[in-house]
């Protein structure tokens, strides 16, 4: 079948790697989390000059935001770039970004969460991108997650072995893996960085929401068209999820098993990815082996 899409260049010891802020505010503990991990890895390190601007509650303006992340996207010398947290504001600069310069250069954009839309972004012009922990999380995460984001920013492919899920859809499926935050795929419908979903594999997570609004997101993924022209679903962590004084009545698996169940593809619950403890990478556009049995389900990178 082949990729059809971009693979950034896999990097190699005394590479370097860019360091960017385009969402929300940050501070030294972030930065100095990123630089322990990357030295250790062998790479060397530039550093966004508006990554503690703090304005308001980003880490800079929209324009200074978007200024850090072009200037690495020119830097021959940057091989990938990392978000050093998420939070709201990557949305509000995609139009400032030189998306084509990225894919030309193909270098590696690393990130989770608010970063979701750049990954969007990133899959409609055809370039993989990386969806995994960051900086600011590089304390709390698991060992595991660390170890997955360098495999696959240096070309060792990662292979996931999932504990069973009683909501779990079984069957296994060849595709194209897309998706991430789904409050930023929701709030990028009927946009020109809209969710490409057909035919692909859709991973979702989230973080903090009312059930409701859950329930919300996954209806229009319904109404959309979308939840029908997947090929599987790959469903990650849903933390901390909100119920409201009158309750909801469902657990959040529960809500989105509901609006898939009449279809017949593999659906993976309980993928470690997300806002959780261990937040596996994964490679944006890039084809994937989705096998979920009885006994233990896999994602394979291929």
């Amino acid at each position: 079948m082949g990729h059809k899409n971009i693979i950034p260049n896999f990097l190699k010891k005394g590479d370097t790697i860019g360091i960017v802020a385009i969402a929300g505010k940050t501070n030294e503990t972030h930065l100095a989390n990123a630089i322990s991990v990357f030295e250790n890895w062998g790479l060397k390190i530039l550093v966004g000059n508006h990554i503690f601007d703090n304005f308001n509650q980003f880490s800079a303006t929209d324009e200074n935001r978007s200024k850090d992340l072009n200037s690495m996207i020119h830097n021959a010398y940057v091989k990938a770039i990392i978000s050093l947290r998420g939070g709201y504001g990557t949305s509000k600069i995609l139009d400032l970004i030189d998306l084509k310069s990225l894919k030309e250069s193909k270098k590696w954009v690393i990130g989770f969460s608010d970063i979701t839309a750049l990954h969007l972004a990133l899959n409609n012009i055809g370039i993989c991108s990386l969806h995994a922990t960051m900086p600011t999380n590089f304390n709390s995460t698991h060992v595991i997650s660390l170890e997955s984001l360098k495999n696959s920013l240096f070309g060792v492919l990662n292979k996931y072995e999932v504990e069973i899920n009683s909501l779990n859809v079984l069957g296994k499926v060849r595709g194209e893996i897309v998706g991430g935050n789904l409050s930023l795929i929701y709030s990028l419908n009927s946009t020109k960085y809209e969710i490409n979903c057909n035919n692909k594999i859709l991973f979702i997570e989230d973080l903090n929401e009312q059930l409701y609004h859950l329930d919300r997101m996954m209806l229009n993924l319904k109404l959309s068209g979308k939840l029908a022209k997947i090929k599987g679903l790959v469903v990650g962590g849903m933390s901390n999820m909100k119920d409201s004084e009158t309750n909801f009545g469902k657990t959040a698996y529960e809500i989105i098993y509901d609006y898939v169940k009449e279809y017949k593809y593999p659906v993976l619950f309980n993928f470690p990815a997300g806002h959780i403890e261990k937040n596996f990478a994964l490679v944006i556009g890039s084809e994937v082996v989705l096998t979920v049995n009885k006994s233990n389900s896999l994602l394979e990178f291929v």
